[in-house]
Formats: structure tokens, sequence, C-alpha cells
């Protein structure tokens, strides 16, 4: 499934949704190790963007979404509308990131 074909609207511009076939999500649990926390500490003196965490919450989200897409792909649908993002700390350091929408069978709109 093509990138372009998620939407977080609830519709994908210029297609028709044909068949709704429920929630797909894709769930990550991460936990920073110990060398990501002494490096993350160390550049909170510096101050300013927090880059060994800001990478680690990117990966996290993007493998939430890839695992969100693969359970789409495998419902079969072709698009996935409603996309959302959540996130929650399970223990100290611990996070579970969650990516989950509609999965839909969507359909070229007929000129």
């Amino acid at each position: 499934m093509k990138q372009e074909m998620t939407s977080t609207a609830f519709e994908i511009q210029g297609y028709n949704i044909v068949k709704n076939l429920g929630i797909v999500r894709g769930i990550i649990v991460r936990s920073r190790s110990i060398f990501g926390s002494i490096g993350a500490g160390l550049q909170t003196l510096v101050g300013g963007n927090i880059t060994i965490l800001t990478e680690l919450c990117e990966k996290t989200r993007a493998d939430a979404y890839t695992e969100m897409m693969v359970h789409a792909e495998v419902l079969g649908a072709n698009a996935v509308i409603g996309l959302r993002y959540e996130s929650t700390e399970i223990m100290n350091g611990v996070t579970e990131v969650i990516c989950y929408g509609t999965a839909v069978v969507v359909e070229p709109k007929q000129a």
C-alpha cells in the first residue's frame, strides 16, 4: 500500500470507500538503552533538541506505522483512514506506541 493512501481524515480525496474492513493497528514497545539514557542526559546539559530521543521516537512511530500497514494489507485494504498515534509509558523508560486507523477498500471516483 502506498503512503498516500493513508489519511488522518476519514476519506481519501478522489476515491470512494467501497468496503470498511475495520480497525487496524501496529503496536511497538520500546525502552531506552543505558547508553541512550546517558547520551540523552548529557544532551540535556547543553539544551535544545535531544536528538537521541528524537531519533528513538521517530523510529518507534515509523515501526508502529509499518506494523499497522501490514495488518491492513493482510485484511485486503488498499487504504487506511482516520490514522492516529497514541503513546503510553508502561514503566519508567518503557513506552508503548500504537498507530491505528480504519482499513478500507477504495476505488477512484468516476468523473
